[in-house]
């Protein structure tokens, strides 16, 4: 009987629209809400899962930070052991070394023209004289005595450089708008605190747990220029170098660096408040223990480039990442797009030059999923200005230099 029923009601609603038939619909049934909370481990515990989540906890504080000003204090506030990163250090092929720690690719030479065509020869001549004037100002009129040991670059290099500076950006100011609103830092300070790498703990009663390798750059240039905004990349992000990062698997302390405990700081010279938050252009003076001659006594005259070359890369690399910092990026949110800097490096006589771009934060172990994206750094291999200073006149003046130099400063006026 039962079956007999159902078979005549779907006849009868066989030729009824669906809106019309009596057939009864499935009641769609509500899954319950558990009534307990899902199990996580433990915040206390000092289980792998307990860690995890700390951290975990940790990004989720960043991620919800208010401001910049907020996601520097909750990033830079935990201190522990840190390698303190010396931009000029004498260890042996130290530029390979800090590629490793800063996941940068070094090209020699640089990229494309920067500033060409804006000066004429007839402004170019202007200030070179400009130049030369400020070269015997500071080696042939000013009378200076003897100084203290290694410190004779302070006396005649240092103001040199400075003024050449001042100079030169003053000038270009007519032809590139941004210098007319940068700021101009005289030794200010730089720092900037990363993290690169996993180690295990030797011994202690924390023995056996993984931690993050941490670093830190403290930095004085002797002259930069901040800007209010970006200059323009000079490749895309993900431009693709035949360039490797050198790998290496050793401790940091095997270079050597030496670690310390003291508070981490990320800072580009001035406050996130500044509108001048980009930069532009940072001047380095080598110390006066970096003597070529010094280093071809002693048969190594092969790492008077890799000094020059690791300055540039820990310097602007520390410059540039706590630009990019400013801007609310940092390793777990990594920057969408590229920061370019500009650094130049000298001793008075002799000049090299080295552009920046970063591409990336995530440098730390559990951030570092992209093996493609890269920093780049491009240099030049050093050249003198000029081969000597008699009486009143410059002898050997170097145009080629001069010009690179006049370059750097027009950056940007497109």
């Amino acid at each position: 009987m039962a079956t007999r029923r159902i078979v005549s009601m779907l006849n009868r609603d066989a030729g009824l629209p669906a809106h019309l038939r009596r057939t009864p619909e499935p009641v769609r049934r509500e899954v319950p809400a558990s009534l307990y909370p899902p199990i996580v481990a433990s915040l206390t515990a000092k289980s792998k899962a307990a860690s995890r989540r700390r951290v975990e906890e940790h990004y989720k504080l960043v991620h919800s930070a208010g401001n910049v000003t907020e996601k520097l204090k909750l990033i830079t506030g935990l201190r522990k052991l840190k390698y303190v990163v010396y931009p000029q250090t004498f260890a042996l092929n130290a530029d390979r070394w800090y590629q490793h720690f800063t996941k940068t690719a070094y090209v020699s030479g640089l990229p494309g023209k920067i500033g060409l065509g804006v000066l004429d020869e007839q402004q170019l001549r202007q200030l070179r004289d400009l130049v030369c004037e400020a070269l015997l100002q500071e080696y042939h009129y000013a009378k200076k005595g003897r100084t203290y040991l290694y410190r004779s670059q302070e006396v005649s290099a240092a103001p040199f450089l400075s003024s050449l500076v001042a100079t030169v950006s003053s000038q270009c100011a007519s032809f590139n708008p941004l210098l007319t609103q940068a700021s101009l830092d005289r030794q200010p300070q730089v720092n900037f605190y990363w993290c690169r790498g996993e180690t295990t703990v030797p011994r202690g009663k924390r023995k056996g747990r993984v931690d993050p390798v941490r670093f830190q750059i403290d930095d004085k240039p002797l002259v930069q220029i901040r800007i209010p905004q970006q200059l323009p990349e000079f490749v895309p992000l993900d431009y693709a170098v035949s360039e490797e990062v050198p790998v290496i698997d050793l401790e940091p302390s095997r270079l050597p660096l030496f670690r310390r405990q003291y508070e981490n700081s990320v800072f580009i010279g001035s406050r996130i408040e500044d509108p001048c938050k980009f930069g532009h252009t940072q001047l380095h003076i080598v110390p006066d223990k970096f003597k070529r001659e010094r280093l071809t006594k002693l048969n190594l005259a092969d790492q008077t480039e890799v000094f020059l070359r690791a300055n540039a890369i820990a310097s602007l690399f520390a410059w540039t990442g706590a630009q990019a910092m400013y801007q609310g990026f940092w390793n777990q949110d990594d920057v969408t797009r590229p920061f370019a800097s500009q650094g130049i490096i000298s001793d008075g006589k002799y000049f090299s030059f080295f552009c920046y771009q970063l591409n990336t934060l995530a440098l730390s172990a559990d951030s570092d999923k992209n093996p493609s994206r890269k920093n780049i750094c491009w240099g030049t291999q050093s050249a003198p200005l000029y081969e000597s200073v008699e009486e009143t006149d410059v002898k050997g003046f170097n145009d080629d230099v001069f010009k690179q130099l006049v370059q750097f400063f027009l950056n940007g006026s497109q």
